[in-house]
């Protein structure tokens, strides 16, 4: 095993390459910083750029008298646990963000009509009246980003894993100086030294066998931020939503659509009507029988088939239905199947209202950032909270870089290739991995119980205890430290979840606990 070799230097590091992470990128390139953006997938990646779905929405305040209701909705959504500091600072900036992106250049689209857009199907997952939607289209935002990317001058390192942060120890405090990536094309562990990092990886999707994310959301990050003293926030709390399984897997359902739907045994026509209003779980509703009845079908999925009227469609399901049929090849007239997926989380590394994690150095933003959202959330909320916390989180990064003395990690006195441990097979790395999906798919996903929860401790325990004794056995490489750098991350994150959902033994919006007894 060689030491890490040093890559460069750079004012700020912006860890992800979804909506938080260019917006952070971006605007800490026009503070002044030298910007540099590590991904483990392409550039423009993650779940804002899922392909299995047909666009992202964005919401917001109608006007500044309708900020106060929106703000007082999140909080009563998110039953209770949202931070309602975040949550103000997140509507105040919607709007702004959205003219920001069209001075980008990004195309918004709109609804087709004034009238439209009063339809009932405008109203967003779990909000009670219309707000103002935008839709971001991916190909109008990967264009512009790529734009001000490349004016700025922002180095962009694809394939590039983040798999530890350097810090160094400044009279008690720590100070993060920088990180190791795994570089997946050269196969090589490099050190990047920066004054300032912003993790903007993603959510907790990546721990399921179902997810409705990219796989270069891998879940780590999370595990990585506490290590080095960040805290979890609702982590329990996360979005699970139906998706196809037949005759394409890994698309997600309209749920607007759920009105149209007809299945064998057929669902109650009151309680499809209810469910066609919001998109993931909620255990709030008597609708929840529903998801109930998908989780139920397993991952066969349960059988769905439309009849959609002649005339007078709602705008959001044509929409659906021509891009399946034109990107997907699926037909309206198709037999569908539909299982429940992991989807986004509400909860993650905790943060202040400027993206501040509370250790020296060390920002974050977008889905793997909690506090703003709580046990359910708001439609549209999502990609909000990227364009808004992602902003936010880049410019204070580049205020605290430009008032921070340059720290490589010699000059602090950090043996960087002392991270470098011993490493684990593909092929364990692959059984294991599959073996923590599975327990999570099994026990922490829509029907938890103490027993369930109990259980997929034990077992996160066990997989651990695995990694350790087969990373003691195994020849070092950078590859197979990486593997097992990944794994033990991970894990971190599924105990921390497991462990705040069997913390939590009441039922609250998305945590639905079948053994409550209130």
């Amino acid at each position: 095993m060689h030491g890490i070799d040093a890559l460069f230097d750079t004012d700020v590091l912006v860890i992800g390459s979804g909506i938080a992470g260019c917006c952070a990128a971006i605007e800490a390139a026009r503070a002044g910083a030298r910007v540099a953006v590590a991904c483990m997938g392409r550039r423009f990646s993650g779940s804002s750029f899922f392909p299995g779905t047909w666009g992202l929405g964005l919401i917001g305040p109608e006007d500044d008298t309708d900020a106060a209701d929106l703000a007082d909705t999140i909080c009563r959504v998110g039953c209770g646990v949202a931070d309602r500091a975040l949550v103000e600072t997140l509507v105040e900036g919607i709007r702004p963000g959205m003219a920001w992106l069209e001075e980008l250049g990004v195309e918004l689209a709109r609804p087709a009509n004034s009238e439209s857009a009063r339809e009932q199907a405008f109203i967003p997952c779990f909000d009670h009246k219309n707000r103002l939607w935008r839709g971001l289209t991916r190909r109008s935002t990967e264009q512009a980003f790529a734009r001000e990317l490349e004016r700025l001058d922002v180095t962009v390192l694809e394939r590039c894993e983040l798999m530890d942060l350097t810090e160094c120890d400044e009279s008690g405090t720590r100070r993060i100086v920088g990180a190791v990536v795994f570089d997946h094309r050269a196969q090589r562990a490099l050190r990047i030294d920066a004054r300032a990092v912003v993790i903007a990886a993603g959510g907790t999707g990546g721990l399921f066998e179902r997810s409705l994310t990219s796989r270069d959301v891998l879940s780590s990050s999370h595990g990585i931020a506490g290590a080095h003293g960040c805290d979890l926030v609702n982590i329990e709390f996360m979005q699970m939503m139906p998706g196809l399984v037949w005759p394409k897997t890994g698309i997600v359902f309209n749920e607007k659509s759920f009105r149209f739907a007809h299945m064998e045994p057929e669902l109650p026509r009151d309680l499809l009507e209810m469910r066609s209003a919001y998109g993931p779980f909620t255990c709030r509703l008597p609708s929840y029988a529903i998801d109930l009845a998908i989780d139920r079908a397993g991952a066969d999925g349960l059988a769905i088939r439309y009849r959609f009227p002649e005339h007078d469609v709602p705008e959001f399901v044509q929409t659906f239905c021509d891009w399946l049929e034109r990107e997907q090849g699926i037909a309206p007239t198709d037999e569908l199947r539909v299982a429940m997926y992991a989807h986004a989380a509400n909860g993650g590394i905790r943060i202040d209202q400027d993206g501040a994690t509370g250790v020296a150095g060390l920002f974050a933003a977008g889905e793997a950032t909690g506090g703003m959202h709580g046990a359910d959330r708001i439609g549209g909320l999502s990609s909000a909270n990227g364009l808004v916390f992602g902003r936010r989180a880049g410019r204070s990064a580049a205020e605290w870089a430009q008032q921070e003395p340059a720290r490589s990690a010699e000059a602090q006195g950090i043996d960087a290739a002392a991270i470098i441990s011993d490493g684990i097979a593909e092929q364990t790395a692959h059984d294991l991995t599959a073996r923590l999906r599975s327990t999570m798919s099994a026990h922490c996903m829509i029907n938890r119980t103490d027993t369930g929860l109990t259980c997929a401790l034990d077992d996160i325990a066990a997989i651990r205890s695995e990694l350790l004794e087969a990373s003691e056995n195994a020849t070092g490489s950078d590859a197979s430290w990486a593997r097992a750098r990944r794994l033990e991350s991970q894990l971190a994150l599924a105990e921390a979840m497991a462990s705040a959902m069997k913390a939590r033994r009441k039922s609250l919006g998305s945590h639905y606990r079948v053994d409550d007894d209130s």
